[in-house]
């Protein structure tokens, strides 16, 4: 079920929206986005922060992952977390769906896949802190969930980055929490 409040209707093959205004929206519902099928960093697309003298996190759970075993060409599953402060540019959410559906069919290793999320975000917007953990759906008997995390050199963030990745998922996995 749409999470928006308002009926679609279909008439001579104009889609017509009704009780709400959707004139500023540029992405949701246009039928001429372009879904990359190979990893695109491109597709990212940055806002600007309109809180930059503070901080605070913005997080994405996207439950939906899926990259290719670069061995076996088998379709890997993950929910990715990614968590971060913004300084002065923030990423678009629906071109960060679009960037994380370009993973599809991308061979990679667990391990890659969420450094190179990472690292493009990092490239992108240039974040104060930035982590991104991916839990992966087993195979074979065993979970594969790496965790990396970065803090802005020479600034408390480095440190908190540190931190946190030595106190990282110290509790151990129940099944509850996959």
């Amino acid at each position: 079920m749409c999470p928006l409040r308002y009926m679609v209707f279909i008439l001579k093959g104009e889609m017509m929206m009704t009780d709400e205004n959707t004139e500023d929206l540029t992405l949701l519902g246009n039928r001429d986005v372009e879904y990359a099928f190979d990893y695109d960093p491109e597709v990212l697309e940055t806002f600007d922060n309109k809180f930059p003298d503070r901080d605070y996190f913005v997080k994405f759970n996207c439950p939906e992952f899926t990259t290719l075993c670069p061995i076996t060409n088998q379709p890997d599953f993950a929910t990715i977390y990614i968590s971060y402060i913004p300084d002065v540019k923030m990423v678009e959410s629906k071109s960060l769906k679009l960037y994380l559906f370009s993973y599809r069919d991308h061979g990679g290793f667990h391990e890659s896949s969420v450094n190179m999320i990472m690292d493009d975000l990092i490239g992108l917007m240039d974040p104060r802190y930035i982590e991104v953990w991916g839990k992966f759906t087993p195979r074979g008997g065993i979970s594969i969930d790496p965790y990396c995390n970065y803090g802005r050199k020479g600034t408390k963030y480095e440190e908190m980055a540190d931190r946190r990745l030595m106190e990282h998922d110290m509790n151990p996995e129940t099944i509850t929490n996959r």
